[in-house]
């Protein structure tokens, strides 16, 4: 039972969750200047599928040719999402980085609500976006915004991916798999990106550490965090993220954001969790039996 004793710690937890993705998003900016960005997504794939395994210890036994493809096709979103989200920081500051890919499954709530006031939200986040380039777009690098937004659209195929093949596979066995295979894909691009950086163990250990602040922990409280709490109420803690994101930047990167972007950041979560209250109230009210 999910009560109020139960809550406040698992609110916590989300918030110590993302508070660790976002200082290992700094330390792996702090890294591209030695390894490059594919590099550092290869080094986070590469161990956070090591952890995954040694934790999961998933089986192959059990499934079939579609199950298999599922998990591949996991794998492919988890290798491009983070490759994308890698690029777009090279060029952005972390802060509208996190923002721009929030759009992702803040999209995919606008949709699942069906609701026509949803899209009210949609044109919030709109306002938002156009806020965070200051009123004009040339204070962002071009290239660094279609990498976000390329990052916030296979975050939303990530969710559909996810939900795929956690109906299949048992506690984090598809997970696991998904990041080899993730890992797999990443590993020709970050070889060529880091070159002989990979020989150098102070930075390999960093690469491990940034996969730990990254993956590990977050997916641990996280999993923690949902057994205490409605699944509405973890998605809107979630919705938090470009904020903690633009305060690590700002402490950790020195990335500094004019008013505007910060009133930009504001309107992104504002039109998050009012999207996933709407997509919340229409799945309450489909599950509910006609009069």
């Amino acid at each position: 039972m999910r009560g109020s004793r139960g809550a406040a710690p698992a609110v916590l937890f989300v918030v110590v969750g993302l508070s660790c993705q976002e200082i290992g998003a700094s330390l792996a900016v702090l890294l591209f200047p030695e390894v490059g960005p594919l590099g550092m997504v290869m080094l986070r794939l590469v161990f956070s599928a090591a952890l995954l395994l040694a934790i999961a210890r998933p089986t192959f036994r059990g499934y079939g040719r579609g199950d298999w493809l599922a998990v591949a096709g996991f794998g492919l979103v988890l290798a491009t999402m983070n490759g994308l989200f890698y690029l777009a920081l090279e060029r952005l500051p972390l802060g509208i980085t996190v923002t721009i890919e929030v759009l992702g499954p803040l999209v995919l709530s606008i949709v699942a609500s069906r609701r026509a006031s949803a899209w009210l939200w949609a044109l919030l986040a709109l306002a938002g976006v156009v806020a965070l380039a200051g009123g004009g777009w040339d204070r962002l690098d071009p290239l660094g915004v279609l990498f976000a937004l390329g990052a916030a659209a296979s975050w939303a195929f990530y969710i559909l991916a996810s939900a795929r093949v956690g109906r299949t596979f048992p506690r984090l066995d598809g997970l696991a798999w998904a990041m080899l295979i993730g890992a797999a894909i990443a590993l020709p691009f970050g070889i060529l990106d880091a070159g002989s950086a990979l020989l150098r163990w102070d930075l390999v250990a960093l690469g491990a550490a940034v996969a730990v602040l990254s993956s590990t922990i977050p997916y641990a409280l996280e999993l923690i965090a949902l057994r205490r709490l409605p699944a509405a109420a973890f998605a809107i803690l979630m919705s938090l993220a470009p904020a903690t994101a633009a305060l690590a930047g700002f402490v950790l990167l020195g990335q500094e954001l004019s008013p505007w972007e910060l009133v930009g950041i504001g309107f992104v979560i504002a039109a998050s969790i009012g999207a996933v209250r709407a997509s919340a109230r229409a799945a309450r009210e489909a599950a509910e039996p006609l009069p």
